[in-house]
């Protein structure tokens, strides 16, 4: 199948060329259908499946198909809402549809917390067809009347259940009671638990149904390896690699933003040029480092499990695990930055002593071994003492026994870290 078999309209056919695609990833093929027809959708997609395209590809075909249609009319209030439930998802979802509309009259804005109101105001004042938004700062522009939802033809929720996590459902339903009653609603998930079931039961009606990748899988097309070796001996071994194998554009996860800082100090001084991302780096630092990486100016971007989300890069060749998370589901979160829309890439951990539980937890949950790999003069001793990892702030230990995979050991931290200073949402 090719793009040109979906019945998209000719001016975004024109601009999915422009980016070098031809044919549809599987969700494309199944949501972009369903979305035209004005169906409700209930879609369950992991991270790099190509789903935004699988929803922003259809909604501008709407958008421009119809007597609504928007070649000949000049709206100010804005006829699509997506709520995402972080800053980087509503620029990314945002940049998406500016790239595929870019043949077609449509406007759109992202609204986010972190930065100042006053030019969102000024934007949603002019007219915007396709409003992006974080639950947050969307309420900031209702309670101060800055905001018309009432004509909102498609309302999309996506990644429901990390605004589920991060604690959004009550900002979620403030929002949905404000929208109209008619109206097309597309969810996207990429787990289905009872939480989310119960939301999308209120929420859409008769819905198609997409599911393209079973919960907790990876990505075919990731090559996962272990690297084992001290801890004490991680820094140098990244930047050895680094060194020998001529590594460009790699994403690095650390566990703390504390952690994050350093070892992107620790690379800086190897001449590896960097930069960190975590909750406590401003709106601005965060989007410049983002930017820097994805033009290639910088080599590694440190990373935090919080920050990473909404990272959206099409064509990142590698993840690197510095240390293995705290809950297991996450490293599928992870690697998933990687190996996306159909391309090859390759996703390396270094465990180390104290780890051993946490990758045991991580292979029982994807249902495969992982390749051990030795790298000569990094070789883990066999009788290094194991040092207790210590949790990030505000998240309890696992309990003994108990599978870290388990993510009721982890969600009491998480919310603390997204909802913390003024409403960066």
């Amino acid at each position: 199948m090719h793009f040109s078999d979906l019945g998209l309209k000719a001016e975004l056919l024109r601009a999915v060329a422009d980016q070098g695609y031809d044919t549809p990833t599987p969700i494309q093929q199944q949501a972009i259908p369903a979305v035209m027809t004005g169906r409700d959708l209930m879609a369950t997609a992991q991270t790099g499946t190509g789903k935004t395209a699988g929803f922003t590809l259809p909604i501008l075909h709407r958008l421009c198909s119809g007597p609504n249609d928007r070649l000949t009319r000049v709206a100010k209030t804005p006829r699509v809402l997506v709520l995402t439930p972080t800053r980087e998802l509503a620029i990314q979802v945002e940049e998406s549809v500016r790239t595929y509309g870019k043949h077609l009259p449509i406007t759109s804005l992202a609204v986010f917390g972190g930065v100042g109101i006053n030019p969102q105001i000024a934007n949603l004042r002019r007219g915007v067809d396709i409003l992006v938004a974080t639950p947050g700062r969307l309420l900031d522009h209702v309670q101060q009347r800055t905001v018309d939802l009432s004509k909102i033809e498609i309302f999309v929720l996506d990644e429901a259940d990390r605004m589920l996590d991060m604690g959004f459902i009550r900002d979620i339903r403030k929002i949905i009671a404000l929208l109209p009653k008619q109206r097309q609603n597309l969810m996207f998930s990429a787990t289905f638990s009872p939480d989310i079931r119960e939301l999308a039961a209120g929420l859409l009606h008769n819905p198609a149904s997409v599911d393209v990748a079973a919960r907790n899988t990876a990505a075919e097309t990731v090559t996962q390896r272990v690297i084992e070796t001290n801890r004490d001996q991680k820094k140098e071994l990244l930047c050895h690699l680094f060194e020998t194998r001529g590594w460009h554009q790699v994403l690095v996860f650390a566990r703390t933003k504390h952690g994050a800082d350093a070892l992107s100090k620790t690379l800086e001084k190897a001449g590896i040029k960097s930069a960190a991302i975590h909750g406590d780096k401003s709106q601005g630092a965060r989007t410049r480092a983002l930017t820097e990486f994805k033009e290639g100016k910088l080599v590694a971007l440190v990373a935090t499990d919080i920050a990473a989300r909404g990272i959206d890069i099409d064509a990142l060749p590698y993840v690197i695990n510095y240390e293995l998370p705290n809950v297991a589901e996450d490293y599928v979160h992870r690697i998933g930055r990687t190996g996306r829309a159909g391309m090859e890439g390759e996703a390396i951990s270094l465990v180390s002593h104290d780890e051993r539980g946490s990758l045991r937890d991580i292979e029982r949950l994807i249902k495969r071994d992982l390749e051990r790999v030795v790298i000569p003069g990094f070789e883990p001793s066999a009788i290094a003492p194991p040092k207790p990892v210590q949790p990030p702030r505000g998240a309890r230990k696992p309990q003994p026994g108990r599978p870290q995979a388990q993510k009721t050991a982890q969600k009491p931290g998480r919310p603390a870290q997204h909802h913390s200073g003024n409403r960066h949402r």
